[in-house]
């Protein structure tokens, strides 16, 4: 994305060091992702959005094509959304099969600011409302839970998604700031928190207490997604939440033991935002641990 841009590919060796480091390494098992194809793209985009991306994609090196103010594609981007949608198809794959009952997948670029027909804020394709649609489409489910933690409002998903009955979307964000949207969503399958600068990690248990939970249970999905931001981290600034690994880990259990309840075990987790290298490693690190269940 060019120098100096947050949304650097040190974000996923950051993550790959500390796994290594907390001792979390050898339990995972490691799959490449497969390319997402255009009929699962176009579940969730227009077909000739994702035509305008594989056209816009540059075919040399040291070209930056951009998109929007802050979203642009190199010789490798195509592919490595293409990969990235194609990790959330995947991981759903892997759980629906029994294969294993948590999937994390590190990803770059990110996806839920990409709507139908737009890409924005370093998102291409959507991700997360990929895999929840795959599931829903593919395995014949009936209930999906997404949740998204991500300190910006996941305005891409909350498009594709809204109206869907299928889907409930729960997402918790700083607002008023980027994108500026989601306070006023009136869609019934979207539960959004629209929280102040300086949220702290017993305020924001409060209200995800409060508004989540209790829907969430209510809904009893077949299998839950996360779109899983820890740019609300304290020592982040990409946003003004003051965040900490440990709330990042009660929002994970509380995620888990819902999976417990309703879904099997079932979560597929996909990376969305995080860019102080050091935080976005220690929080994933607590974050696979309560997804293994071990915490």
């Amino acid at each position: 994305m060019g120098a100096h841009h947050p949304e650097c590919p040190e974000r996923l060796y950051a993550i790959q060091d500390r796994l290594i480091a907390a001792g979390l390494e050898m339990l995972l098992t490691h799959y490449d992702a497969p390319a997402a194809s255009i009929e699962q793209l176009a579940r969730a985009h227009d077909r000739a959005y994702i035509q305008m991306i594989h056209d816009a994609a540059p075919q040399a090196e040291d070209v930056l094509t951009w998109i929007d103010g802050d979203t642009a594609l190199n010789k490798h981007s195509l592919a490595a959304a293409l990969h990235a949608a194609g990790a959330a198809i995947l991981g759903v794959d892997l759980v629906m099969s029994e294969r294993h009952h948590a999937a994390f997948c590190a990803i770059r670029p990110p996806g839920h600011h990409a709507g139908r027909a737009k890409g924005s804020g370093f998102c291409i394709f959507n991700n997360v409302a990929i895999g929840a649609l795959h599931a829903l489409d593919a395995h014949g489910l009936e209930r999906v839970a997404i949740i998204d933690f991500d300190v910006h409002h996941g305005d891409g998903t909350e498009e594709i998604i809204s109206g869907d009955e299928r889907i409930l979307l729960c997402s918790s964000f700083q607002h008023p700031f980027y994108p500026g949207s989601g306070a006023d969503t009136q869609a019934p399958n979207i539960i959004n928190l629209p929280l102040p600068r300086l949220t702290d990690g017993a305020a924001y248990k409060a209200a995800v207490e409060t508004a989540w939970l209790p829907r969430l249970d209510d809904f009893a999905p077949q299998l839950i997604l996360i779109s899983a931001g820890f740019d609300g981290h304290i020592e982040d600034d990409m946003a003004h939440f003051n965040l900490r690994e440990a709330d990042y880990g009660w929002i994970t259990r509380e995620i888990h033991q819902l999976a417990r309840r309703h879904s099997q075990e079932r979560v597929v987790s996909c990376l969305e935002g995080g860019y102080v290298l050091s935080a976005l490693g220690r929080c994933i690190s607590t974050h696979i641990d309560e997804l293994i269940g071990h915490a």
